[in-house]
């Protein structure tokens, strides 16, 4: 029977061969096609980035969610299509709160703690394939008479499960970040001491209007990020600068389900000029996240910045153990899977149907 086998396979072998016998200076066109047009595309989808990010990424995102589960539907491998409507679901509810106009105060570290899950997730499947692909490649499956197909086929499913939901998580991830941070919720609290008609900004020394005639509260955003600048929200040192939320613990204390961090950055706390007693409430004074909404912020949104003040943080403080620090760097390597996933296939075809078009094969 093995014998039948290999002489059917080597016979297809030869029909293959004399196909194609004689077509060198074709196959010669289709590889230079190919060269050319992994070239060209590359840097197009540079420049595209570079000049027009966001409908870069958007369709980026797109591409890295329709064109794997497409290709799984054409080859029916069911496993990943439950895992991709599961995440599909859960993560369509997190965006769908992320977009709400106004955002109620919990919904920032709702979704900062769903996407550090799923990050800290995809991280763990990654890692774990990695190491028992390794494994097999020394020959670690002997001891449990194992074949090495069997590892391999295993390392590269988590792999690649690991690098795909990373590389998708962290996309939505940074898109509802900045969503979110635009217009995180609604909160009124009083504005000015009475009969003061001004405020005094971040800057220090500039000057403007704060309220409207007859009006004795403000508008502000639950957090104290924006885009650009300064916030206008004054910062109090007992809640987190992300998601606007207290503080449970101090910096420095052990707590239950989260400890406080401080990043390296120092800026002014702003006050009114009635509020100021004395000289020494000008004090510099860090801001203080909660644990889990500054590395939401840090690594699954890929900010080294402070929310409050846009200044460049050393994470080196915050994470003194060496193995969180490569989280960071992590971030890095999910960006060339998302060629590899979006962009390749699509890249494959147009090289299709250009050898099409121009009749080789």
């Amino acid at each position: 029977m093995m014998g039948r086998l290999k002489f059917d396979s080597r016979l297809e072998h030869i029909k293959i061969h004399e196909q194609h016998k004689g077509h060198d200076a074709m196959h010669l066109e289709m590889i230079l096609i190919l060269l050319v047009t992994l070239i060209v595309a590359q840097v197009a989808l540079v420049e595209w980035k570079k000049r027009y990010y966001r409908s870069y990424q958007f369709c980026t995102l797109a591409g890295m969610w329709i064109i794997p589960v497409l290709m799984c539907l054409k080859n029916q491998w069911w496993r990943f299509i439950f895992s991709w409507l599961m995440f599909s679901c859960i993560t369509g509810l997190i965006v769908r709160k992320a977009l709400q106009k106004p955002l109620d105060g919990t919904t920032p570290r709702l979704v900062y703690k769903w996407f550090y899950l799923l990050y800290k997730l995809s991280y763990a499947l990654g890692l774990v394939g990695y190491v028992v692909m390794m494994a097999a490649f020394f020959g670690l499956n002997l001891l449990f008479d194992s074949k090495v197909h069997i590892w391999m086929d295993f390392g590269m499913l988590f792999l690649f499960y690991g690098l795909y939901y990373g590389v998708l998580g962290r996309d939505v991830a940074e898109i509802c970040a900045d969503k979110m941070a635009s217009h995180v919720g609604v909160r009124w609290q009083p504005a000015l001491e009475s009969g003061d008609t001004e405020y005094h900004t971040h800057v220090g020394v500039r000057w403007q209007p704060a309220l409207e005639s007859g009006d004795t509260e403000y508008h502000t955003h639950v957090g104290y990020y924006t885009a650009q600048g300064m916030p206008t929200r004054s910062l109090d040192a007992t809640v987190c600068a992300v998601c606007g939320n207290k503080l449970l613990v101090q910096e420095g204390e052990e707590g239950v389900l989260e400890n406080t961090y401080k990043l390296s950055c120092e800026h002014v706390y702003p006050l009114t000029v009635n509020r100021i007693k004395d000289i020494n409430q000008l004090k510099m004074a860090s801001s203080r996240f909660h644990e889990f909404c500054i590395r939401g912020w840090c690594i699954v949104g890929k900010k080294q910045t402070c929310p409050y003040c846009k200044e460049k943080v050393d994470l080196k403080k915050m994470f003194c153990n060496p193995w969180e620090r490569p989280h960071v760097l992590y971030g890095q390597l999910l960006d060339w899977i998302r060629w590899l996933v979006a962009w390749q296939p699509l890249i494959l075809c147009l090289v299709q149907g250009i050898n099409w078009a121009l009749g080789l094969e």
